[in-house]
């Protein structure tokens, strides 16, 4: 039957799915990677701002713990703590020196009753308002701590015009011993600036690893992508191939019933009928009795070999060696000579011998349908990490340059049986010339 009459059936739904776009892949890659990398990168610059932010107030709370140990503490006399107004100009001209610099903008030093007794805002100084819980703490241990400044705190009142504020406080001691709490409060945008330029300093590098990693992946993306589509390619073809070759065995075995089975047994009918219709001849009942066995034979070997055809036998548990003695059964009812060697054809793995099996079963048509063959050998020979079938007839044979024209022609068996010998991972070599047979090896990894 040609190519151009075949009658091609519709792959399955799941095997005729759209095939995979390689550029849509990549986009959807690259989309996915571009994602993640501005996440990492949005998430790298919160964590570098909150650690430059933690930074900076870790560094204010330096600031005034030395402020308040090297420059206030040194400074305060009795006369400060009991509001002299000289010594209080003189101690207010010292912090506005040392001190109230930069960012840090208020200083305010209370006692423990809370009142203020120095501020560099004079209109506090005197004044007495409630210590906080955390303040009263770091009074008692001399202990250091920071918080944003509430605005609408009393004692905060002349710090509104400066913003946001970090408040840092400190406990420190009087000259005479006594517990004091000495307050710095810095503008808080030069904490958030500190976070900003902690952030600028990583953020090229961060981003520029996290962008080189995007371009470094695309390659292997495509390669991926590439091979998805080949994989995809190849489980089509072979599919398309299982079924051509299912719909070729069907009507080769639909046409060796008709031409074969139903044939004999029709005209075994016709005998039977002439028999039993004619008048009683002893002789000439016996012969067509014989007849009738010798066509009951030959119909039963070929529905034998029909059953071999339709379903082969278990290599599992029968082995290859067993299964070749089946095919060579069939060849021999078609008068041809078989010559076995097969030894060597039990213990292969399932995989090969099902390759082996399949070779022979379609070489050995090929010798029963087209040689003329008289005699045909087959043997199977290990070595190595490979088996080899080797079938060797002494059939009328072909010009091998003419074997892609035959396939074009329609006798596309031997090109099945190439794809799928090498799909298995073997190697199928044909060697036939006009007049002197064909010999065809089939090795595969065992």
């Amino acid at each position: 039957m040609s190519t151009a009459a075949r009658t091609t059936a519709p792959l399955p739904a799941a095997a005729a799915r759209k095939p995979v776009s390689m550029a849509g892949q990549l986009a959807r890659f690259a989309g996915a990677g571009l994602l993640v990398s501005v996440i990492l990168a949005v998430l790298l610059a919160v964590l570098s701002r909150q650690a430059g932010t933690d930074q900076a107030e870790q560094a204010a709370r330096q600031v005034t713990w030395l402020t308040a140990k090297g420059i206030v503490e040194p400074r305060l006399t009795p006369a400060v703590l009991a509001g002299d107004p000289a010594a209080l100009e003189e101690f207010n001209a010292a912090m506005n020196s040392y001190v109230t610099q930069g960012s840090l903008v208020r200083v305010k030093l209370w006692d423990a009753t809370g009142r203020i007794v120095y501020s560099n805002e004079g209109r506090l100084i005197g004044q007495t308002f409630p210590l906080g819980e955390e303040e009263q703490q770091a009074l008692a241990t001399g202990g250091t701590n920071s918080e944003i400044s509430d605005l609408n705190k009393p004692e905060n009142g002349y710090e509104a015009g400066f913003g946001t504020l970090l408040e840092v406080y400190t406990g420190i001691t009087g000259p005479a011993g006594q517990p004091l709490l000495f307050e710095a409060y810095f503008l808080y945008d030069s904490v958030t600036e500190a976070g900003q330029a902690q952030w600028q300093t990583f953020a090229p590098a961060a981003l520029g690893a996290l962008l080189v990693l995007e371009l470094v992946q695309i390659p292997f993306a495509w390669s991926l992508a590439r091979r998805v589509q080949r994989q995809q390619q190849d489980a089509e073809r072979l599919l398309r191939q299982a079924i051509d070759a299912s719909d070729d065995e069907r009507r080769r075995i639909a046409a060796d019933l008709h031409d074969g089975v139903v044939q004999q047994l029709a005209g075994l009918t016709f005998t039977l009928d002439a028999a039993r219709l004619g008048a009683p001849d002893p002789a000439r009942d016996r012969e067509l009795l014989a007849e009738a066995a010798g066509q009951l034979r030959r119909t039963t070997g070929e529905m034998r070999s029909l059953l071999v055809d339709i379903y082969p036998p278990d290599l599992a548990t029968e082995g290859l060696g067993a299964a070749l003695v089946e095919l060579a059964g069939a060849v021999e009812r078609d008068g041809v000579h078989v010559d076995l060697d097969v030894d060597e054809a039990d213990g292969l793995p399932l995989p090969a011998s099902s390759v082996l099996f399949r070779a022979a079963q379609e070489i050995l048509r090929n010798v029963g349908s087209h040689s003329r063959a008289r005699q045909v050998s087959v043997a199977v020979r290990r070595a190595g990490g490979s088996a080899t079938l080797i079938i060797d007839d002494d059939g009328r044979g072909f010009d091998e340059a003419e074997l892609p024209e035959r396939q074009r022609a329609g006798h596309v068996g031997l090109r099945s049986l190439g794809d799928l010998v090498r799909d298995s991972g073997g190697r199928l070599t044909v060697r036939s010339a006009p007049g002197q047979g064909t010999r065809v090896d089939v090795q595969v990894p065992a």
